[in-house]
């Protein structure tokens, strides 16, 4: 087996290991030599087959196959000797028949390997050593017949040659070398949890009676949940992470402003125009279902039919972004329809807009903050605000009025690092959501002037040291900028 060093490349004392982030020739699966890459297919973008898409020395949009190396370093130096992290990419998921959806790699493998098919398997092995990994990954292989229906396979000798498996093989030969590899071992995975219905996924999950599955190859071992290791890494953002999230962020936030320009009778309409500008901007696609809501419909938080007309006197909720190399971006703005604000809407507007400034002005490490902190921050403010606006806040009100957390990690995930505690102190190189909202129902025990109305405004942020970036100023959120869009 090759062996990869864990050393940071800046340690001189050690030799590093050669990345062909991008080979200039590969094994094609059919031929006795070496072709070009250019002229072999792929599962996924490359350099020599996208160079419009993937630069130079990128695995992935934005990020360096030798940043996906010092990722699986990084996790082999939290495992302990003697033991292996097993992940399980996502699988095609079919809407029906044989119509399928738009596939979404399982972020947690995509952050390690930056492989982006199904049907796959990473294995990271660290054995008595403290300072060596071997990086296993098993794919579907090459396959003519499969490729003319489904699109190219990467396939066997691509996950050595692009993606740097120390060790590559077919995932249908899994179950026979997974075994060996777990044997005594301490095994750290996912793998087990949920109920899925494609043939891949009953395999993973052992709900096949005719095959041992991943799960019941488990069994057998000392297994510990994998992602409380992932999301201690996934929160730290590298600077290439960063950058993707940066150019997700500009241009989404450009998009929502050219959308306050414009005029639009119905969420459909506006909906369509998010999607079209994120893509033929540069971004790959949504980052997620959005929510365009008009009116009253914004009272409900995730609301994502986007099927009703727009009311001049009203005002529409958007919640949207656009993501780039799997990153995403979260953004929501609350605009009048008609393009300027009635007396009570700015009243609440402003409100909520002082608080999330607030809330921004404190993403830094040295406020000493947490996700916590910071929605304890928003209610106090919020409660202050609203009692200013004549609003009765005893009892459950601002439970009522603003029933989600102000914030959330992002990244790879709209809700990054799920079960990432929101209690830890925020660092440099966080990047999270600040949004706080209210949403005033159609109720007497509220002012009749602001019934009825729902207003959220949510930036992406990135802790600092000292200063705050704002991921998405692009965006623009004050009541006169809103304004002059239409004048």
């Amino acid at each position: 087996m090759r062996r990869r060093a864990l050393q940071s490349l800046r340690a001189a004392s050690r030799p590093m290991p050669t990345f062909r982030s991008r080979p200039a020739f590969i094994q094609h699966h059919d031929a006795r030599g070496l072709v070009s890459a250019a002229e072999v297919q792929f599962g996924q973008p490359l350099h020599e087959t996208h160079p419009h898409v993937i630069r130079p020395g990128e695995l992935t949009p934005g990020i360096s196959a030798l940043e996906y190396h010092h990722r699986r370093a990084a996790l082999a130096r939290k495992l302990p000797q003697n033991s292996v992290a097993v992940l399980a990419s996502a699988d095609t998921k079919f809407r029906s028949g044989a119509v399928f959806y738009e596939f979404h790699q399982e972020p947690n493998f995509f952050y390690l390997t930056g492989f982006n098919e199904p049907e796959s398997v990473a294995v990271i092995e660290k054995g008595s050593s403290e300072v060596e990994y071997t990086f296993h990954l098993f794919v579907r292989p090459k396959d003519e017949k499969a490729e003319l229906w489904d699109g190219a396979r990467s396939g066997v000798q691509a996950a050595q040659d692009v993606f740097n498996a120390d060790e590559a093989g077919d995932i249908n030969n899994i179950s026979r070398i997974l075994p060996d590899l777990i044997h005594d071992a301490k095994v750290y995975t996912d793998i087990g949890s949920g109920g899925r219905k494609s043939a891949f996924q009953r395999f993973v999950a052992g709900s096949d009676p005719k095959v041992d599955g991943l799960a019941k190859l488990l069994q057998s071992a000392t297994v510990k949940p994998l992602r409380p290791l992932l999301n201690e890494l996934r929160v730290a953002k590298s600077e290439a992470e960063l950058n993707c999230m940066r150019t997700a962020g500009t241009i989404s936030g450009a998009i929502f402003t050219e959308a306050m320009r414009n005029h639009y009778t119905k969420e459909k309409q506006l909906w369509a125009d998010l999607a079209y500008g994120f893509k033929t901007q540069g971004l790959d696609n949504e980052a997620y279902v959005p929510v365009v809501a008009g009116g009253q419909n914004a009272l409900s938080i995730h609301y994502v039919r986007n099927d009703d007309v727009l009311r001049e006197g009203e005002m529409v909720l958007v919640d949207a972004g656009g993501e780039y190399g799997g990153y995403i971006t979260d953004i929501t703005r609350t605009w009048p329809v008609a393009g300027r604000f009635t007396a009570a809407q700015r009243d609440m507007y402003e409100t909520i807009l002082k608080v999330q400034k607030t809330c921004v002005s404190l993403c830094r490490e040295n406020a000493d903050m947490s996700l916590d902190k910071l929605h304890r921050v928003a209610e106090s403010n919020l409660r202050s605000g609203l009692k200013d606006l004549g609003f009765d806040m005893s009892g459950d009100a601002l439970d009522v009025l603003f029933p989600h957390h102000v914030g959330h990690y992002i990244g790879l995930d709209v809700h990054d690092a799920p079960g990432y505690p929101r209690t830890d102190r925020l660092e440099e190189d966080n990047c999270i959501t600040i949004e706080p909202g209210v949403y005033v129902p159609d109720d007497e025990r509220w002012p009749q002037h602001f019934r009825g109305l729902g207003i959220r405004i949510e930036d992406s942020v990135r802790i600092g040291k000292e200063a705050v970036e704002v991921l998405t100023s692009t965006a623009v959120k004050d009541v006169h900028e809103i304004e002059d869009l239409r004048r």
